[in-house]
């Protein structure tokens, strides 16, 4: 299979139109746009928890600031997918997004180790290697990119939803058409295991899925329900099998041109704001799995972990073979090897 990987490089045609998007979005109220306003774009619909965090942001900016930072969020991939965003940050046509790690290891190989399935037993473990010297490694490669990296929120753990049946096992996956994003180690984990991977962007999935191009996704259940892909899917399984962390990144001249103390109020509303995603996600993930239920999807918890862990070690062997295993030694170091390679 003829796998396209994108989220690295961006053609001058998808730039132009970014740019376009933007200007078309400053017109309609120039007088807003002051010096100190900050266009924060992110792919995800308003309901989702990405944009409560973009709110949450913004809120203690402003205040903090005295209203001296303004924040502009564009939500939805108004300002293009996440490829098209991360450019635009690179590029300073947009000031701050927010996207899936995966979406870095482009530019960040070794990145890719923290989305190793079953990396992680738990959202803890991956809070402490995320904000501690793993997740300051990736943090460091950023500037050589034009990027500031400012936190690490969180997808969440994700999941496995289709129309087949159940996923218990391995030999479960044979045959779906499975959407995947663009991870190296989750393109190879789901081929591994006889699926047919396909790469769609997020925002076309729900029509894939609708017409049947694709059988299958797999992520994270606030994607699932922000996006109705419950009205597409019949079955959800509880898989776990990849730990999926966040990236919020801004325009690293943009952030030079700030204050030290507007620096400061940066920093600390992306902490704040990540603190708060991740707290209300994990508070939130039984409430998504009911809701889902009650609105019609099969839920199946029964999943033989173990075997699935077997199952994927090429795909371990794979990543070390071609990044080394320092990043995931690192990790584990930290998380207490609650995952073993």
């Amino acid at each position: 299979m003829k796998k396209v990987l994108f989220g690295t490089t961006l053609g001058v045609k998808a730039l132009a139109t970014t740019a376009a998007a933007v200007l078309v979005a400053m017109s309609v109220s120039s007088g807003a746009w002051a010096a100190t306003t900050l266009r924060f774009a992110h792919p995800t619909p308003q309901s989702d928890l990405q944009h409560k965090l973009a709110e949450k942001f913004k809120e203690e900016v402003e205040k903090a600031s005295n209203g001296d930072l303004k924040v502009q969020i564009f939500p939805n991939g108004q300002l293009g997918n996440d490829a098209q965003m991360i450019d635009g940050a690179r590029s300073g046509i947009i000031d701050i997004t927010l996207s899936g790690l995966t979406n870095f290891t482009g530019m960040v190989p070794e990145a890719g180790a923290f989305e190793l399935p079953f990396m992680f037993a738990d959202s803890s473990a991956a809070y402490k290697a995320l904000d501690g010297a793993s997740g300051e490694e990736v943090m460091s490669k950023l500037p050589a990119l034009g990027l500031k990296g400012l936190a690490f929120p969180e997808n969440g753990f994700r999941e496995i939803t289709n129309n087949r049946g159940p996923i218990r096992e391995p030999a479960d996956l044979k045959g779906l058409r499975m959407r995947v994003n663009n991870s190296i180690t989750l393109n190879n984990m789901f081929e591994l295991l006889g699926a047919n991977p396909q790469q769609l962007p997020v925002a076309e999935l729900y029509t894939a899925l609708e017409t049947g191009v694709v059988d299958a996704q797999e992520h994270p259940l606030g994607i699932v329900v922000s996006f109705n892909f419950n009205e597409v899917q019949k079955y959800l399984s509880i898989t776990n099998h990849a730990y999926s962390a966040l990236l919020m990144v801004m325009n690293q001249k943009r952030f030079d041109s700030l204050t030290p103390e507007q620096q400061q109020i940066v920093e600390k509303a992306a902490a704040d704001a990540t603190a708060m995603q991740r707290k209300m996600n994990t508070e939130q993930t039984e409430t998504m799995i009911t809701t889902l239920e009650d609105e019609g999807m099969e839920v199946n918890r029964d999943v033989d972990t173990a075997a699935f862990q077997k199952a994927i070690q090429p795909v371990w062997k794979t990543f070390i073979d071609q990044n080394g295993d320092e990043m995931i030694k690192a990790i584990q170091a930290v998380s207490e090897g609650e995952s073993q390679s």
